[in-house]
């Protein structure tokens, strides 16, 4: 499935690691709280409003929203695991998409642009995407690296 035809997602409270994930794999993903929100008729709410599938680990939640997913795991590679079992496409895209802090649309840094700080020197033959919400660059790094390894052994 591609990231485009993915159903957006709301994820509850118990879920923020869960999110990050869900994003770089291509994922609409709003967090609760990231909105400010707990209160379980809001988050049905937003779910709603947004046309957003929730997922929860709050079975009661779950059994009063439509097209709710309900994982039971705690820990995050076991949350992955159901998901990927509920047949949700895990796959890392060939490029970033989502921004892994607020979930903004990435762009590709433009031609010329000043990296941040944080963006390694060496970094000249990688590309880079900036978030064009909140700013922040991304790279396939180490770090994409280590979701794609545990992404592949679920």
């Amino acid at each position: 499935m591609a990231p485009a035809d993915r159903d957006p997602l709301l994820l509850d409270a118990m879920l923020g690691t869960l999110a990050t994930y869900l994003r770089m794999c291509g994922y609409d993903t709003a967090y609760a709280l990231d909105r400010g929100v707990e209160d379980d008729d809001r988050l049905r709410e937003l779910a709603n409003e947004e046309g957003r599938r929730l997922l929860t680990r709050d079975a009661s939640l779950a059994g009063r929203t439509d097209g709710a997913v309900l994982l039971e795991s705690r820990e995050v590679t076991d949350q992955l695991r159901e998901l990927r079992g509920a047949g949700f496409d895990l796959g890392l895209p060939d490029r970033p998409r989502r921004c892994g802090n607020c979930n903004g649309p990435l762009r590709p840094f433009a031609d010329g642009e000043r990296r941040p700080d944080y963006v390694p020197d060496d970094l000249t033959d990688v590309d880079v995407w900036r978030c064009r919400d909140c700013g922040q660059c991304f790279w396939r790094g180490s770090h994409w690296d280590d979701v794609r390894e545990r992404i592949e052994s679920l």
